[in-house]
């Protein structure tokens, strides 16, 4: 695929997202996706997942643990079988009522049509205070 096709790909799967639509995300993985997001495990859907099963279980837990999830890009950037993108993540975490807001970073690996890598950064401090309790942040 040339970079438009590749870009074309993502923006689809940021769509899907939107929808709730995670069948569409799923069909676009290669079968030994490498999917990660680095940080604390207070953070359900961090950590490194390699495989279908292990992705569908990513959503779950965002799904799981989070409401009024709201993914927006900015900027995309392609360069032969990589896509980059730019944009914020927000979202409210159910058990704790907090919100948070922050940038995030996407990187896409493509491969004979679909998502073969995923990497995502994003300020995974934000994201686990969120998931900290007040009454457990004012015990420290």
């Amino acid at each position: 695929m040339n970079e438009q096709q590749n870009t074309a790909l993502i923006q689809n799967v940021y769509r899907a997202f939107a929808n709730g639509d995670i069948q569409t995300i799923m069909n676009s993985l290669t079968g030994d996706v490498d999917w990660a997001l680095e940080g604390p495990a207070i953070v359900p859907f961090s950590g490194r997942r390699k495989g279908g099963a292990e992705v569908l279980r990513f959503f779950q837990a965002l799904a799981e643990t989070q409401q009024d999830m709201k993914l927006t890009t900015e900027t995309f950037v392609a360069q032969g079988d990589v896509v980059a993108t730019l944009g914020r993540y927000s979202a409210t975490v159910k058990a704790t009522g907090k919100k948070f807001d922050v940038p995030i970073g996407h990187f896409f690996t493509i491969r004979d049509g679909k998502i073969a890598r995923f990497v995502d950064l994003s300020d995974t401090a934000a994201m686990a205070d969120a998931y900290v309790a007040t009454s457990a942040r004012a015990a420290r």
